[in-house]
């Protein structure tokens, strides 16, 4: 026996030593985070990132990392609002009172799924596949009514297009903008909706109906003051590395730009201008030649453009018409919004030869610079306060309120 003991001891201890399995597919523990339907009996919480979400955050954290390195632009979503809750059919019960009539309470409703803007959020890569919203509680005896499920928010950055199908539902730019992706579902009724002067005993209960289903793509275009455009190579992220804090990847080859970087620049009088760096732009980018409608769209937002070219190639100033072109014939009239024209890589020998005729063809309002020696940066950032100023004015003349970082 003293055997037989020892060895259901060593086997109880072995299964309860054993390290506990970690979910294979991430999307399961995603869609725990992301407020799938709840466990009955578990507290609710009024959003989705709550308490639990947390838990799972220090559990994972090798996997939140991994989401929120990638840039994405592009998101399907499939949203279920939340289920309401079932309602009760009972009778009053209780000593001495006979014929208590019924008392069955109402489902709470299903609690809404909803898009909301956070301006801490810079890409789509937090936002998962699927959103179930949290359900409502059945109803109770002593005509208790169930309790409504809560809101279930989804974050979003700053300019992101909510679309079904071809048709754009809600476009998200302004800081706490919010919209109703998926409507919870009715609470069912009790018996005790149903007495009536005819019917005084009734037995009729409802169930909850289901939350609103729906697929959404989200589509996100960045939200900037100035836009750097240029065909690659032209040294737009060394601009933006010099001019801000941003730390885009630069390197002697094209396409070291694939998604787009945000740089902030200050000035004395604490004011701040959103710079965004576009990926280069390729002859035949409005026929998505190179992923050009993947970058072109992220110019629409910008209020000024900034036109880089690289003085140091043959013939610079045909960069231009080609720019020009790109952005006329993905969207007429892109191209004529206020602009600055930069020529880049002045410290070359090549680029101060090919200067003198530049400006003869576009006129001194080329401004030659050095991203890489900063030379004649100055000129530049004067140059974008003197822009930034001018759209702020026609913002606030045509009544909207302009963009702040």
């Amino acid at each position: 026996m003293a055997g037989r003991d020892g060895g259901h001891r060593a086997l109880d201890s072995a299964r309860v030593g054993r390290p506990r399995a970690r979910p294979a597919c991430s999307q399961v523990a995603l869609g725990r985070l992301c407020g799938l339907r709840r466990a009955p009996g578990t507290p609710r919480k009024e959003t989705a990132l709550g308490e639990e979400a947390e838990e799972w955050r220090s559990q994972y954290p090798l996997l939140c990392f991994l989401q929120k390195r990638h840039f994405v632009d592009r998101r399907r979503l499939l949203v279920r609002g939340g289920r309401g809750g079932d309602g009760l059919s009972c009778f009053h019960s209780e000593p001495r009172k006979e014929f208590g009539g019924p008392d069955g309470g109402d489902g709470g409703s299903g609690g809404h799924v909803i898009l909301r803007v956070d301006r801490q959020v810079k890409s789509l890569s937090s936002v998962q596949s699927q959103y179930q919203g949290f359900d409502g509680e059945d109803g109770g005896r002593k005509n208790c009514f169930g309790r409504n499920g809560a809101v279930l928010y989804i974050r979003v950055p700053m300019g992101t297009l909510v679309k079904e199908g071809n048709k754009v539902l809600a476009d998200l730019s302004r800081p706490g903008d919010e919209y109703i992706a998926a409507l919870g579902g009715a609470g069912g009724k009790g018996n005790r909706f149903f007495l009536a002067n005819d019917n005084r005993a009734p037995v009729t209960c409802t169930p909850g109906q289901p939350g609103q289903e729906r697929v959404l793509f989200l589509e996100l275009k960045t939200m900037a003051h100035a836009g750097l455009v240029g065909l690659p190579n032209a040294g737009k992220s060394s601009l933006l590395r010099a001019i801000s804090n941003a730390k885009p990847a630069v390197a002697a080859y094209p396409f070291t730009t694939l998604k787009p970087h945000v740089g902030i620049v200050h000035y004395e009088d604490h004011q701040q201008v959103a710079v965004a760096d576009v990926p280069g732009l390729v002859r035949g980018a409005h026929r998505n030649r190179g992923l050009g409608h993947a970058f072109l769209r992220h110019i629409e937002r910008c209020g000024f453009l900034l036109f880089v070219l690289d003085l140091s190639v043959p013939q610079p100033w045909t960069q231009l018409d080609d720019l020009k072109h790109e952005l006329d014939q993905y969207e007429e009239g892109l191209s004529s919004r206020p602009h600055a024209i930069i020529a880049n890589k002045i410290d070359l020998p090549q680029a101060r030869a090919n200067l003198p005729e530049l400006q003869a063809r576009l006129g001194a309002k080329a401004i030659a610079l050095s991203a890489a020696t900063g030379e004649n940066l100055e000129e530049l950032l004067l140059c974008l306060k003197e822009l930034h100023d001018r759209h702020v004015a026609a913002e606030l003349q045509q009544g909207r309120q302009p963009l702040r970082w």
